[in-house]
């Protein structure tokens, strides 16, 4: 059975061990105006600050938030339950010939004239297709824009221990009003985090922050 981690945990072990990184020729355009730290929201910021890395400076030791347990997952979805919640995050096969491709030099920069995370300066080999939570009687679709320049997800990993864990993380606030959906995707060249924030049964806004690298 998957473990479900305690992200919050997790990101305050490991971050002194992340940094920026890098090929100094590879222009970059990918956006840092949704950055968690740019937040005007700030009760949600607070929320976030427990478990996104990038927040983790802001952490002034509030309690954990509920999260959702893994109910079933393979390499293109993710489900996660309870009662009377169920969230599913979707990857798809990345298809070139369906893009607008623009290159510097040998560098993908751009995907459909923006900038895009995941193996940035490369072409990806899958894409985030879908994020979908069923509350009660409401079902909640998020559009594309919410998650079309996300690429290469995985949902989980193998720990040190050997034990299977989730990179989704889906968390209640305390108010009970928000749901965040977490996905973090790691990567050699620089890792990337976001975080999808549902309020009121509507989809609010993403959070996404980059550039992460364990060494």
């Amino acid at each position: 059975m998957i473990r479900f981690s305690l992200l919050a945990a997790a990101c305050l072990a490991i971050s002194p061990f992340f940094s920026k990184a890098q090929d100094p020729d590879m222009p970059d355009f990918r956006s840092k105006r949704e950055s968690v730290l740019k937040m005007t929201e700030k009760d949600i910021q607070s929320d976030l600050s427990t478990f996104t890395m990038a927040g983790i400076d802001l952490f002034a030791g509030q309690p954990k938030l509920k999260s959702i347990p893994v109910a079933s997952h393979d390499n293109s979805q993710i489900t996660l339950e309870e009662e009377d919640l169920k969230v599913q995050v979707t990857a798809a096969r990345f298809d070139p010939s369906k893009h607008k491709l623009n290159y510097v030099e040998k560098y993908l920069i751009k995907i459909d004239g923006r900038g895009y995370y995941g193996g940035y300066g490369t072409v990806p080999k899958t894409s985030v297709s879908g994020v979908t939570l069923i509350t009660g009687n409401d079902t909640i679709v998020l559009p594309p824009a919410a998650y079309a320049d996300l690429h290469n997800p995985e949902f989980t990993y193998t720990d040190n221990k050997g034990q299977l864990s989730s990179y989704v993380s889906v968390y209640r606030s305390g108010d009970k009003r928000k749901l965040y959906i977490y996905l973090l995707k790691r990567e050699p060249s620089g890792s990337y985090e976001v975080t999808w924030v549902i309020q009121d049964k509507k989809y609010l806004r993403r959070v996404v922050d980059f550039g992460f690298l364990k060494q």
